[in-house]
């Protein structure tokens, strides 16, 4: 059915006793409004940025606190966390039962900078995690 078709349609029902004449309007109206929105329909919302999660890295460096040489300096790409923290599991029994569901909001809110800073003294080491 045309949009004349349709306004005709409104009019019959206001002439019929149908409908009131304040009805009308507002019918007139949403269908104008119908009308505009299939000859301009919006544009497709614009999907966020994934580059920032595709290109952001996790850097864990562990540094000698005696010597201030750099032990460990590790990247890792954000989307290989699950299965770094896997491996880790592996060597570092502490890691193993961490809560990855707090690290993996962390990283999905945008956020970054420093998340860890750690100071072994039995062991003489200083452990920094970070979001780049």
């Amino acid at each position: 059915m045309t949009l004349a078709e349709e306004r005709l349609k409104v009019l019959q029902m206001v002439k019929d006793g149908k409908i009131s004449a304040e009805d009308a309007a507002e019918l007139l109206a949403a269908l104008d409004v119908a009308a505009e929105r299939k000859a301009n329909p919006p544009a497709a919302p614009i999907p966020p940025y994934a580059g920032d999660r595709r290109n952001r890295w996790l850097r864990v460096r562990v540094t000698d606190t005696d010597t201030g040489k750099v032990r460990v300096n590790v990247r890792l790409p954000t989307s290989m966390i699950k299965a770094g923290m896997k491996m880790g599991m592996r060597f570092a029994p502490e890691v193993d039962g961490m809560d990855m569901s707090q690290l993996t909001a962390y990283i999905e809110s945008g956020e970054v900078g420093q998340i860890v800073d750690v100071y072994d003294e039995q062991d003489g080491e200083h452990v920094e995690v970070f979001i780049e």
